[in-house]
């Protein structure tokens, strides 16, 4: 594998699209299904706890309510979370100190310069790779007023990376011991290089050269800790045409029933984004939309942060910290001043920490438009790895502060947005429950309600059809149809998550590799591809008893045969990126 094979001219020529525009007339459209959809999930969930349990069969029926309620749970913080779009107004960029100091911040002297350092933590990476990201930074655009700087946070003991940075003039940060790893080599460098400001950008991060003219009029506003700019990935996946793909492996009857699919489907591709890498959902819609809270949070890269608010916070948990230890003498040595905290999720912790500040009401800001560009997880190792970290490192992160959630320093609207991101991952649980009651029902000709009738349908579809719309609406323009099917499939990832936290187990943090593996990934899947058999089995087993007349229920089967294939599809998505390998 080419380690720089991002350069190619297919990526290079490829360019970001717009932040998704929507009219007051949209978002009020969203507000009217989101409450509609609401009314009609507690109506449904009323009618499925008084009036539709089978009696026979609590031990399955009681489960399945159960699991509806908590997933309703997730609807509800998401049609909060989706609710506007309320972007910080831009500002022109400020010239000197005095546009952007902090309220008791001290400046010696008028019309002191902004000093901006972009810092680039690497940790064994590629240096051809970290030296496309040096070339990419010193083409930012700056004014006269600012010093701008580069750094290389280098726990790598590479003598090839330092050789890199020496015929680049970098300088390289280096430390003793690679403690906190990035959040650690990230406070190690604020007290070396001392900025005003730091850019914080991954080994494959490349920016663009307006990054800083648009992004640091925001900390005109002195109460504004850190901008947000979304991750963009230039190498995804395009796809392939549906026509012509089942034009290739069948013949002209596939193109002709494909170009038959796609008029009722509306155009369709195979391959495309096949790890369901693209971050415009999450960036655009779900973080873009916390605005309205002052809650977007830190994803790490692409990001620019006040240093004096990152040290006021870092200062005062530090003294919260040692007070509260027995042996505080022992805790002055002991206990780190984490500017950024030391955790396998450190930018969502420090974005919390930062918010929940008592002292000051900091302010974050997702910035809309994309400044960058990076690289995406190529093989199923290097992502699912990423997904599991991601995943525990949050679950982790509400188990360490959850007494946050009932004490003052963040506002309801803050601590809804942080909890439904902890609640999202609590799917994977639920999921257990809606992946496994077809089968049961397949199996067993049990069924969950005491029967699929025509109230069961009345309050079931129009909840289902009003919460699709709505979800509709708020994405428009953005493909989210394959963060749902994944949402399914990395199920198991995410409960292998959970396992480990609750045994303590602790969630290391691995980089993400930013080239493509070679091999066979299937082992990865094992469970997906095994439920993916069981459900053929039962759809095979149910099907032969319908036609032989042993069974009578056929508006059960049908449900559950739909419901079956539903999720066989969602479970194939992974098995498909397990099978993807990437052509040089």
């Amino acid at each position: 594998m080419n380690e720089l094979y991002f350069l190619e001219e297919k990526y290079e020529s490829r360019k970001p699209e717009a932040p998704q525009v929507q009219s007051e007339n949209m978002q009020l459209l969203f507000q009217f299904f989101g409450v509609l959809t609401l009314m009609l999930g507690v109506w449904y969930l009323h009618y499925r706890w008084t009036n539709s349990l089978n009696y026979d069969a609590l031990w399955f029926a009681i489960p399945l309510a159960f699991a509806e309620t908590m997933m309703f749970i997730g609807t509800i913080l998401v049609v909060i979370g989706f609710w506007k779009i309320n972007d910080t107004k831009k500002q022109t960029a400020p010239k000197t100190m005095d546009e952007v100091v902090e309220e008791g911040q001290i400046v010696y002297y008028q019309d002191k310069k902004i000093k901006i350092d972009i810092y680039i933590p690497v940790f064994n990476e590629d240096p051809s790779l970290v030296r496309e990201t040096i070339l990419a930074a010193k083409k930012v655009k700056k004014l006269d007023t600012w010093d701008v700087c580069y750094y290389l946070l280098d726990d790598s003991d590479n003598d090839e990376m330092t050789k890199m940075a020496k015929e680049e003039g970098v300088p390289q940060i280096l430390r003793t011991s690679s403690k906190g790893r990035k959040a650690g080599a990230i406070t190690n460098a604020m007290d070396v290089s001392l900025g005003d400001f730091i850019v914080i950008i991954d080994s494959d991060t490349r920016l663009f050269p307006n990054i800083l003219l648009n992004t640091m009029g925001y900390f005109k506003d002195d109460a504004v800790a850190w901008v947000q700019t979304p991750q963009w990935f230039c190498d995804l996946t395009e796809g392939e045409e549906l026509e012509k793909s089942w034009k290739r492996k069948y013949g002209v009857f596939g193109e002709k029933f494909a170009l038959g699919v796609q008029k009722v489907m509306g155009k369709m591709k195979t391959g495309e984004d096949v790890f369901a890498n693209d971050p415009a959902m999450f960036f655009d819609v779900i973080q873009r939309r916390r605005n309205n809270y002052n809650a977007s949070f830190c994803c790490g890269a692409t990001s620019v942060h006040r240093t004096s608010a990152l040290r006021r916070v870092a200062i005062s948990r530090w003294v919260d910290r040692v007070l509260e230890a027995k042996d505080k003498s022992k805790a002055i040595e002991e206990i780190d001043v984490e500017y950024i905290s030391f955790h396998t999720s450190e930018d969502i912790y420090t974005s919390l920490l930062v918010h929940a500040h008592k002292q000051k009401e900091y302010k974050s800001v997702l910035h809309p438009d994309v400044e960058s560009k990076m690289l995406s997880p190529m093989d199923l190792m290097t992502w699912a790895a990423q997904r599991f970290r991601y995943a525990g490192g949050t679950i982790d992160l509400v188990t360490q502060e959850f007494g946050r959630f009932f004490k003052k320093g963040l506002s309801l609207g803050q601590k809804l947005m942080y909890f439904s991101t902890f609640w999202s991952y609590t799917g994977a649980i639920w999921l257990v429950i809606l992946l496994s009651s077809p089968i049961i029902f397949m199996f067993t000709n049990i069924a969950p309600v005491q029967s699929y009738s025509m109230d069961f349908f009345i309050h079931l579809i129009p909840f289902l059809f009003v919460n699709q719309v709505a979800l509709m609406i708020a994405t428009w323009g953005i493909n989210s149809n394959r963060g749902g099917q994944f949402f399914i499939s990395i199920s198991p990832i995410v409960l292998k998550a959970f396992w480990d936290v609750i045994r303590r187990r602790p969630i290391k943090f691995v980089v993400t590799s930013k080239t493509a593996k070679s091999g066979n990934f299937l082992g990865l899947v094992k469970i997906q591809i095994a439920l993916i058999i069981l459900y053929a089995v039962a759809i095979i087993y149910s099907t032969v008893l319908h036609l032989i007349g042993d069974r009578i229920f056929l508006t059960g089967y049908s449900v559950n045969l739909m419901w079956s294939l539903f999720n066989m599809l969602s479970l194939w998505t992974i098995v498909q990126a397990a099978m993807f390998k990437y052509k040089e």
